[in-house]
């Protein structure tokens, strides 16, 4: 019976602290944000990251239109160069007018990471501005860029069509929980602007 009795005393007295344990709520804060910081903070960084890639964009889409303003005024078709040579020689090169744009580019920008495209069509339901697919060989971007920015077309000749396409390998990091913006090799995301331009006469 002592046995007995003494087991119901422990049983009463677990019962209390177990009670007590329940009504107390020191720490609780603590414990649930322990549960939500990480689903937090990875939100946080996510936001962080798309916020870059808005203003690259930005940044991406005012080079371009710099750009574009060269040759729709015939700055980049009638330049005057000189090579290593010291030959002269009318119209900018395609690593003239790529020099151009990265001058257009704001300083978080970097130049090797930026490609350029220009073409010239016919008619603007034949202009395409939509993306290039990239293609590599060791990491390395191996597609050949055109770049036919039209010839002077005098005063009494048609304007000419031109379209410009700025692309750039802007780096994302990994975030936490696994989100990843990159679509490109090497942890990059492209990022492009296109104008489509008619040239003045020039």
């Amino acid at each position: 019976m002592q046995c007995l009795a003494a087991l119901r005393a422990i049983a009463r007295s677990a019962d209390r602290h177990i009670r007590r344990l329940r009504r107390c709520e020191s720490g609780s804060p603590t414990i649930e944000f322990a549960v939500v910081a990480p689903a937090f903070i990875a939100l946080l960084l996510a936001i962080l990251h798309v916020a870059l890639i808005f203003v690259a964009q930005q940044g991406l889409e005012t080079a371009a239109e710099s750009s574009a303003r060269l040759l729709m005024t015939g700055q980049a078709q009638t330049y005057a160069g000189t090579d290593a040579q010291g030959h002269a020689y009318t119209g900018m090169t395609q690593a003239d007018f790529k020099t151009a744009a990265c001058n257009s580019l704001p300083k978080f920008l970097t130049c090797n990471r930026l490609y350029v495209d220009v073409t010239t069509v016919n008619a603007f339901s034949a202009a395409v501005t939509s993306a290039p697919s990239m293609t590599y060989s060791n990491g390395n971007v191996t597609n050949t860029f055109n770049y036919n920015p039209g010839a002077s077309n005098g005063t009494s000749a048609q304007s000419q069509i031109v379209v410009l396409k700025l692309m750039y390998m802007w780096p994302v990091p990994t975030g936490p929980l696994g989100f990843n913006l990159a679509d490109q090799g090497n942890g990059n995301r492209m990022i492009t602007a296109s104008s489509v331009l008619l040239t003045e006469n020039f």
